[in-house]
């Protein structure tokens, strides 16, 4: 306690001469239930302000605080709007007696039952002024005092209880975390908490979700961890492989990028220089300790070395651990008759080889562009998988025992889709495993997976970690189809994963290019098309039946969304048949802007009566839609799911038992009730990111490009938009920009999983990596990269200098001496 108030009187000394509220609490009016945030009424009885008021509301980050206790308040007199002037607490302290008398009178009071006066006396004669802080520290030290065991346990216990946990909140506010973080911490380490901070506050990058790099640093800057301390450089160079190797999809980085920006971030954090061969010791340490892996010149995380291997590995046993009878073809193509008159089509020869080599594979892709009949194939492989199987695909029949067809989509609405096509049930692939915790986490259990058939859509969304896991729950027996767009924009999370499975070349494989839907006279379709060859039609600015082109620039968007959205509101168009997509979030014609003009169109405030909340800018009423922004697997709710606000609860309504404000919304496969502290998870919605709409159609796609979009215009993205399209597209902008896109081709994400898949199921090392990097290939001379495969046993030596990482002279398996990538394959049952 005595080290932790040390920190507190140090750090706020200033504040406490300037900026102070003393006083005895006369109620508790609010309580957060999710965080320590609380709204006190305080009578004062000391104060610094210029306050002529016997009470003033008191907010900020509290534990246990007592009602009738008297408590010092460090901060700043604010005003609210609507509750007027508050003091807000950046720290506090219980205003513990420091006089003889007053700490006589404290130990003899209600607080500690069967303590009278006569033995407060003795403790204060034995251990002096400061007796409060050393039973709190060593309990030991009332030895001499023989007290009764039951009232030396009072004592004891009612200390710790109103001081330990108080100690933490007040150590967590000297370090200036807010409510949100300071539950979070506490939530994490308990009475650890402290200690943690102490011994290495750069554990947090690691353990608490909104902690990164920086607000580590200074908390380890105010507890006097050194600049050149390994623990703080190993904290840079995590923190740096992560976001070179996750922020846009790569799965691994180089040595000369990742030493360049760790650099930079130890070198800005504190402005001072640092030597580059810590970082080269530490990068050493961290391989040793197998949180990163060096193959080759490539750095990976542990984590994301391991899926990849993980994946090959368990399609090699998919695809050798139990032979399939292969179909004759008179018999499926008997069966294929009667399943098209069931469902009304002719399967022509492409379609009848698609359906011919999926029910005939153990593993089977299915790509192909819109209007092509991926819905078609699916919708008849699983007709088909019934007949040739003499399976009912009457769910009803099947109470007790496993359906024999799982379908499964990344998300909501794709599952949702599937369920419509097929008549079947279909889920979400977290919901399916039985995830309930972060896909990110390889050692969350999952769901063994029961059934013959498993088809899986939307695939182009799958990152590596989530199909990690699903590969982990498909037993051997099972048939695998994934079915996915391979000219979409890729996974959110790391890797390129459908992308790398179609180009490794080791598992069946199909690519559809007819296409079907031309004959609606839908123009969109054929558009998507071009754009996926690299061109824009010809009447690309020519308006048709189903879509049109509106020149205008970025100044211009805000204004022309906002009459075309009127008068598709007044033609009777939803919020749920109208989505604007946008690549950027901030500027004139971005995200965030777009959100609040389409919002007061569709959803205007129109009166005093309407609910309505605010929250970092944004306001939400009933009726909003709304965009949830991360996976929360435990709500069946994920990232890029839209939902509709069915409900708004306030902390002042009489019948809100919570007594916090609360938001309730409607997702397509459920219904969740979302605390303040859980508002960061959802945005307005009425404007989307491109990356967020993937896996959902929507009845009119409103799509601007404009050159303030530089940085993100590329070919899949404008693809990906066009195809959100199901029946208008209505394009803005100038024609340069949707150019632009059609030219500017993707580039391939770093990863090695086609290499890793072309390794284990061919049996034999292939190390070759081709993947393209972006911007300029680096100037690494080949001699210095060594050529040793995943599996081969290395001699090497670890003392790796500054030259060695910044000229890429990198050891090819730093830490992972004689490994190989079968010890990573968990132990099956």
């Amino acid at each position: 306690m005595a080290e932790s108030m040390n920190l507190f009187d140090d750090q706020n000394k200033t504040d406490q001469q300037s900026n102070f509220v003393v006083g005895n609490v006369s109620a508790i009016f609010f309580t957060s239930p999710d965080s320590f945030y609380k709204v006190l009424l305080v009578k004062i009885s000391e104060t610094s302000l210029d306050w002529h008021e016997d009470e003033i509301v008191v907010i900020g980050n509290f534990a246990e605080i007592s009602e009738e206790t008297t408590y010092r308040f460090v901060g700043k007199k604010v005003s609210h709007p609507k509750y007027g002037t508050q003091f807000q607490a950046d720290n506090y302290e219980n205003e513990t007696p420091t006089s003889k008398t007053g700490i006589i009178s404290y130990l003899s009071g209600d607080d500690f039952p069967g303590l009278g006066k006569k033995t407060a006396e003795r403790i204060v004669d034995l251990l002096g002024l400061q007796a409060i802080d050393k039973i709190i520290g060593d309990p030991e030290c009332l030895a001499p005092l023989n007290l009764k065991p039951k009232v030396r346990e009072v004592l004891i216990e009612n200390l710790t209880a109103n001081n330990g946990m108080d100690q933490i909140v007040i150590g967590l506010n000297s370090y200036g975390f807010g409510s949100q973080l300071t539950a979070k911490i506490f939530e994490k380490y308990r009475g650890e908490t402290l200690d943690v901070l102490k011994e290495n506050p750069y554990q947090l990058v690691e353990d608490i979700v909104g902690i990164n790099f920086k607000r580590a640093d200074r908390v380890a800057n105010q507890i006097g961890i050194k600049n050149d301390d390994p623990k703080r450089v190993r904290a840079a160079l995590l923190q740096t492989i992560e976001d070179l190797s996750m922020q846009d999809g790569d799965v691994y980085t180089t040595a000369k990028p990742l030493m360049q920006t760790a650099l930079q971030l130890l070198e800005d954090s504190r402005q001072t220089e640092i030597n580059p061969q810590l970082l080269a010791e530490q990068l050493v340490s961290l391989a040793k300790e197998q949180k990163v892996v060096g193959d080759h010149d490539r750095i990976y995380l542990k984590q994301l070395y391991d899926a990849e291997w993980q994946i090959a590995e368990h399609l090699n046993r998919l695809l050798k651990d139990e032979a399939l009878e292969p179909l004759e073809d008179s018999q499926i193509e008997k069966q294929l008759r009667i399943v098209g008159k069931q469902l009304g089509i002719t399967y022509d020869d492409s379609q009848k080889g698609a359906l011919t080599a999926a029910i005939n594979s153990r593993v089977f892709l299915l790509t192909g562009g819109p209007g092509t009949g991926k819905t078609t194939i699916i919708n008849g492989l699983v007709n088909l998988y019934g007949r040739v199987h003499n399976l009912s695909l009457d769910i009803n029949e099947y109470k007790d025992k496993p359906f024999p067809v799982l379908l499964a989509a990344p998300t909501g609405r794709a599952a949702k889709r599937m369920s419509e096509t097929t008549g079947l049930p279909a889920s979400t692939i977290h919901r399916l495993l039985g995830l309930t915790g972060r896909e990110q986490n390889p050692d969350v259990e999952t769901n063994e997976l029961e059934g013959g058939l498993l088809i899986v859509d939307e695939m182009s969304m799958v990152d590596e970690f989530l199909f990690q896991s699903l590969l982990k729950a498909i037993p051997s027996r099972m048939q695998v189809v994934l079915v996915g767009d391979k000219d979409q924009l890729p996974s959110v999370g790391p890797g390129q994963v459908f992308h790398d499975l179609l180009a490794s070349g080791e598992i069946n494989k199909i690519e559809l290019t007819t296409i079907y839907r031309q004959g609606d006279g839908s123009s969109i379709i054929p558009l998507a098309h071009s754009i996926k060859e690299g061109k824009l039609p010809s009447d690309f600015t020519v308006n048709q039946a189903d879509r049109s082109f509106i020149p205008c620039g970025a100044g211009q968007i805000d204004s022309v969304i906002s009459q075309i959205v009127s008068k598709a509101k007044v033609k009777g168009f939803d919020t749920s048949d109208i989505q604007v997509l946008a690549p950027m979030y901030r500027g004139v014609a971005g995200i965030d802007r777009l959100n609040e003009t389409i919002q007061e169109i569709m959803n205007p405030h129109k009166n005093s009566q309407q609910k309505e909340v605010e929250f970092r800018g944004q306001k939400f009423r009933i009726g909003d839609k709304v965009l949830h922004l991360v996976n929360s697997p435990e709500n069946n709710v994920f990232n890029g799911d839209i939902g509709i606000i069915v409900g708004i609860d306030l902390a002042s309504d009489k019948a809100n038992e919570s007594k916090s404000d609360q938001i309730t919304i409607a997702f397509d496969q459920t219904e969740v009730t979302y605390g303040r502290n859980d508002w960061i998870r959802i945005t307005l919605a009425y404007c989307t990111s491109i990356h967020k709409s993937q896996g959902s159609e929507f009845k009119m796609v409103i799509l601007p490009m404009v050159p303030q979009y530089a940085r993100m215009l590329q070919r899949n993205l404008l693809y990906t938009a066009v195809t959100r399209a199901e029946k208008m597209l209505i394009l803005l902008g100038d024609t340069d920009s949707f150019r632009r896109c059609v030219e500017n081709q993707s580039v391939n994400r770093k990863t090695t999983l086609k290499e890793r898949l072309q390794s284990v199921i061919d049996d034999q090392p292939k190390e070759s990596v081709e993947t393209e990097k972006k911007g300029e290939m680096e100037e690494t001379p080949s001699e210095n990269i060594s050529e040793a495969s995943a599996d081969t046993k290395v001699v090497h030596d670890t003392r790796l200098s500054e030259e060695m990482i910044l000229s890429g002279k990198i050891d090819p398996m730093i830490g992972m001496n004689g490994i190989s990538p079968q010890e990573f394959m968990p132990k099956r049952a």
